[in-house]
């Protein structure tokens, strides 16, 4: 990596030093903000602000707005930069830097900047992208939802060198940025493939098990098709042990306690599926001692299956991993333990991940006015494939020393994600702040 000769100290902590030839210029010296309203829907051409980037949207299905609701919307013109303001406190992972492509109408919840001639557009977008990559405008926020205005923005400082280095340095970064970007849809794709992999190896294992070889019958299904003679299909209701959920006198905020687990060995863990999900390396929320015998039928040690039963994971299964801490089941969840004579409860979370059985969860939990919900009915009427007691311990052996090996290779692909991530805003940051030279 070339670096300049000569460097000078900004003044400024998020930009630290930048090449003795840039300068440095607050944004309102290099961009107007744009209030241009939608009178009459003069403009239709509907964008939004996605993961930092602006996209079209159908007008005509907005996702519940009225068509009325677009006049006051801001008009934007192609290279204006748009920035999402709002609610600071409680999303800090969002991209909030987009860069208009096309003319159209954006919420005017947004702020948008139109970047002036003393500035290349582009490098001037790359600049306010870095400082969202670093997370600048965390703290910069005020009030309930920590929002930001025009006013507490306008006067963030950025490096600006010569006209002609701004252009060297966009396009080296826009050709840098579409190869990285490149290839992480790559590995994206690839993850996706790994994924219906899995899925369909779970699939097939569970309904038609791990001999192709053996007599098959129709199941009776049209979307299970045939199964292994031996096999039959058979309604959850008859297979359980326990199918219990949340329940508790007062509600989940009288009871839960926000300790940390290590300061308070008397409490127990509420245990939700964002904890399974970050394998409890998050702090979490806990109930005291009464609330947790008062919870002792859903109390959890590890194996147990969990299944989501509202919202847009309803119908989502996991299997419980052992623990060496107090837990006990969180809202929103079904915690499901089988008759070990019928239903081997590891074959079971596989069976509730199949296609066959998540489907009907899918449907169930869709068959709402609201939004998704299961309940203990629906889920009791969802139908598995049962194969004899044994042989659904093959399948599950078989199907974790096989899921090892997809979930291995699915771990490589985020991880080179990351990196690659990763290096891009480092990338970035290097070269709008004058720590990397383009040559």
């Amino acid at each position: 990596m070339e670096r300049y000769a000569q460097m000078k100290n900004s003044g400024v902590d998020w930009i630290q030093d930048i090449p003795t030839g840039w300068g440095v210029r607050v944004l309102f010296q290099l961009a107007d903000q744009v209030k241009n309203k939608n009178k009459d829907l003069a403009e239709k051409n509907l964008l939004s602000l996605s993961y930092g980037k602006i996209k079209r949207k159908d007008i005509n299905n907005p996702e519940g707005l009225l068509p009325e609701s677009f006049d006051g919307y801001n008009i934007i013109e192609a290279d204006d930069i748009v920035l999402r303001l709002t609610d600071l406190q409680n999303d800090h992972t969002s991209l909030r830097v987009g860069q208009a492509k096309e003319r159209g109408i954006i919420t005017s919840a947004y702020t948008t900047l139109r970047p002036s001639v003393l500035v290349n557009p582009q490098y001037l977008y790359y600049v306010i992208h870095a400082y969202d990559l670093i997370k600048g405008f965390y703290g910069m926020g005020a009030g309930v939802r920590q929002g930001l205005n025009y006013d507490e923005v306008k006067t963030i400082r950025v490096p600006l060198p010569p006209m002609e280095e701004q252009k060297s340095i966009v396009a080296f970064l826009d050709d840098q940025v579409s190869q990285i970007d490149s290839i992480i849809e790559d590995e994206k794709a690839s993850v996706e493939e790994y994924t219906r992999w899995k899925s369909s190896l779970i699939s097939n294992a569970v309904t038609k098990g791990l001999n192709s070889e053996v007599p098959f019958k129709d199941s009776g299904y049209e979307n299970l098709g045939e199964i292994p003679t031996k096999y039959s299909v058979a309604s959850i209701r008859w297979l359980l042990n326990l199918l219990t959920d949340y329940t508790a006198n007062g509600s989940f905020g009288d009871l839960a306690k926000n300790v940390h687990y290590k300061d308070s060995p008397d409490y127990a863990r509420l245990v939700r599926l964002t904890d399974l999900r970050v394998a409890f390396e998050n702090e979490g929320v806990y109930v005291d001692k009464h609330a947790y015998d008062y919870l002792a039928k859903s109390s959890l040690f590890g194996g147990e299956i969990l299944l989501a039963n509202v919202g847009a994971y309803a119908g989502l299964a996991v299997e419980m991993p052992k623990v060496n801490f107090l837990a006990t089941l969180g809202p929103n969840m079904f915690l499901i333990k089988t008759d070990p004579n019928k239903w081997d409860q590891h074959f079971a979370y596989y069976s509730l991940i199949g296609s066959f059985s998540s489907e009907q969860l899918k449907q169930k939990a869709n068959n709402t006015t609201a939004q998704p919900k299961l309940n203990k009915d629906n889920l009791k009427s969802v139908m598995v494939v049962l194969p004899p007691l044994e042989e659904q311990k093959q399948i599950s052996s078989f199907l974790d020393s096989q899921c090892e090996v997809i979930d291995s290779l699915i771990a490589e692909k985020y991880a080179l994600i990351e990196d690659l991530e990763s290096y891009k805003r480092s990338l970035i940051y290097e070269t709008v702040t004058g720590k990397r030279k383009v040559v």
